[in-house]
């Protein structure tokens, strides 16, 4: 379970560090994306999300039946605290999954809102030069022109601001990747420690089982 969810983990951010950077496979991910988002696409994601969520509520009400039992005895014994550290580590791992999938949805969606947005740019500008250049016509015309010329600028205008906001956003989301990068070796670091954990309260509860065979023997003899 545990590196199911991490290989997820580092597979949902190779998936954005593709979308932040524009390199060759940006355009590919991106088609794939669009694909399955179409048809039976969005009923997949939405069934595997939900079903992370599921084992993700599993995990916090075991978590709290737990820290219930330890309340009631008053001590954590050694292999609560073992199921206490594993289902707080799946579900924090599962969380992080289910985030950066948000993420991953978000961030596909404003780069199609960009790609949009420049197109329409484009067209405008192009649009607006067409105008500029036709000086033929009677004096109407060339007013009508006129008002529409400074329309269609203030449009673009405010196309440009957008695409700045956008690019805005592109950057704050690479910040957030940046964060999650260090936040996923820090979950690294948790899980390395925690087998360390596991591993010691395993060699005390084998030092434990050996004192009371030998106790045993002794009231035996």
């Amino acid at each position: 379970m545990l590196q199911l969810l991490y290989t997820a983990i580092f597979g949902e951010m190779l998936l954005i560090l593709t979308l932040v950077f524009k390199t060759p496979l940006r355009k590919l991910v991106i088609v794939s994306l669009d694909r399955v988002k179409r048809g039976r696409g969005p009923i997949v994601v939405t069934t595997v999300g939900a079903t992370l969520i599921v084992v993700l509520s599993s995990s916090l009400y075991s978590m709290a039946k737990i820290q219930q039992r330890t309340v009631e005895a008053g001590v954590l014994n050694p292999t609560d605290q073992v199921l206490m550290s594993k289902h707080m580590l799946e579900a924090s791992l599962m969380g992080f999954v289910l985030f950066l999938s948000l993420m991953i949805d978000r961030l596909h969606h404003y780069i199609r809102e960009l790609r949009l947005l420049r197109k329409t740019t484009e067209a405008v500008k192009k649009q607006t030069r067409s105008f500029e250049d036709g000086k033929n016509g009677s004096t109407e015309e060339q007013k009508a022109l006129t008002e529409e010329i400074t329309t269609l600028k203030s449009k673009v205008k405010k196309l440009e601001s957008e695409c700045e906001a956008k690019g805005t956003k592109e950057k704050t989301l690479e910040t957030e990747v940046e964060a999650l990068k260090k936040q996923s070796e820090g979950f690294l670091m948790e899980y390395d420690r925690l087998l360390e954990d596991n591993q010691n309260l395993r060699s005390q509860l084998e030092a434990i089982d050996q004192s009371s065979s030998h106790l045993d023997n002794k009231k035996s003899t």
